[in-house]
């Protein structure tokens, strides 16, 4: 999509022709070009309107069922962030006091989105013409166009003095590549960081990778897992720092609406800490935790351990163990039935003998590929398990494992 294209998007025989992509989007995309020629729309606006439906129902796992009144590019929707984390985040800014807001690299606007929903004043900022275009779309398209205003141009110019917060998401990709060094982030990481010494709640979306030693003196770093997945990482400098480090699971649940125009309910659970902590480290025992990635990254697994009554029986492997078994939202526990040190051939007899068919294969610690295992095993049972690579003392072991009932 383009700046032109953008435009067409939006008159009445691009919503026309929007409309009607949508009703024969996810199909054959041929046969779906040619119903939009069919009905007499041309070439390149039916080409445009495809994509953007595509996009569009691609972009309901972030955003829900707004998604389908919204315009998205290809790299806009990768980066932006989900809906659940956005707003999470903009009810934390509102709280703190915040009523005018900067987004700095605002993307196709989804923080500046839920930040305006929240009641905040939002000016945001977008070196690239077609993203900002499409964000200022996105702010007409959902309304919030009196609260949300675009500009397009360098994030270092803008005038701080009108807000009283700031969020900054830095670029982390050129040409489509990923970027890991965040000197390389646009705009530069020494801007980034001199943000929170000009405004004292500043808040700046990094990758869930960053080097621990980046992190800048006094800011507390979360870390925000979506049902399972590590989405992302913040940076919470100034008076929004309250902590050190955080964990900020999410977990959502199906829509109770039938209909589907009710987006998924959630459920946040935090893991949070000042100090830094070690796990005690001691034998395999009869349950195995594995810790969400949020609280792996965010160096909690300490505290996990406390919580739980658990130890390591490795202090390089985040894997923990304990007697029985405690619900928590911030591990996955299993029943450990056996401890084999591994070996492929002791391995593939066991689960022959168990009639063991079906496998779920978690690791750490372990060079193994799960595919490749699962692929040696030669399974042939009915019976499913659980496999834990890891090591114990040093040593390559397999837990073999069962769900865990309180």
């Amino acid at each position: 999509m383009d700046l032109g294209q953008l435009a067409r998007l939006r008159t009445p025989a691009g919503s026309a022709a929007l409309k009607a992509a949508t009703e024969v989007a996810g199909g054959d995309p041929l046969a779906a070009a040619t119903a939009l020629r069919s009905a007499g729309f041309p070439a390149d606006l039916a080409a445009a309107a495809l994509t953007q439906a595509e996009l569009r129902r691609r972009a309901v796992g972030k955003f829900g069922p707004v998604a389908a009144d919204m315009f998205f590019t290809r790299a806009g929707l990768e980066q932006a962030t989900r809906q659940v984390v956005a707003r999470r985040r903009a009810e934390r800014v509102r709280a703190s006091g915040v009523r005018a807001l900067a987004d700095l690299g605002c993307g196709i606007g989804a923080d500046a989105l839920a930040a305006a929903r929240a009641g905040i004043r939002v000016y945001g900022v977008e070196a690239d013409p077609l993203t900002a275009a499409t964000a200022a779309a996105n702010a007409e398209a959902t309304g919030l166009a009196e609260r949300f205003t675009v500009t397009q141009g360098d994030a270092t110019a803008f005038d701080l003095n009108q807000v009283d917060g700031v969020f900054c998401d830095p670029a982390r990709r050129a040409s489509g590549r990923r970027i890991f060094d965040p000197n390389a982030y646009s705009p530069p990481w020494d801007f980034v960081l001199s943000l929170a010494e000009r405004v004292p709640r500043t808040v700046v979306k990094v990758a869930p990778g960053l080097d621990h030693a980046l992190i800048p003196p006094g800011a507390e770093a979360e870390w925000v897992s979506v049902n399972g997945d590590l989405v992302e990482a913040a940076l919470w400098c100034g008076e929004f720092a309250t902590v050190t480090r955080r964990a900020t699971v999410l977990r959502e649940e199906p829509p109770t609406d039938p209909a589907g125009q009710v987006g998924p309910a959630t459920k946040a659970h935090e893991l949070t800490s000042s100090r830094v902590a070690e796990a005690p480290v001691g034998p395999v025992r009869r349950y195995v935790y594995d810790p969400d990635p949020a609280v792996v990254r965010a160096h909690l697994v300490a505290e996990l351990a406390g919580a739980l009554d658990a130890t390591l029986a490795d202090p390089t492997i985040a894997y923990l163990y304990a007697d029985t078994p405690t619900p928590t939202p911030f591990a996955r526990c299993l029943e450990i039935t056996d401890v084999l040190p591994f070996s492929l051939k002791r391995l593939r007899a066991l689960l022959r003998e168990r009639r063991v068919g079906r496998v779920e294969i978690r690791k750490r610690g372990s060079a193994l590929e799960p595919e490749q295992l699962r692929r040696d095993l030669r399974l042939t049972g009915d019976q499913p398990a659980s496999l834990v690579l890891t090591r114990v003392d040093g040593a390559p072991t397999v837990l073999i494992c069962r769900p865990a009932t309180s």
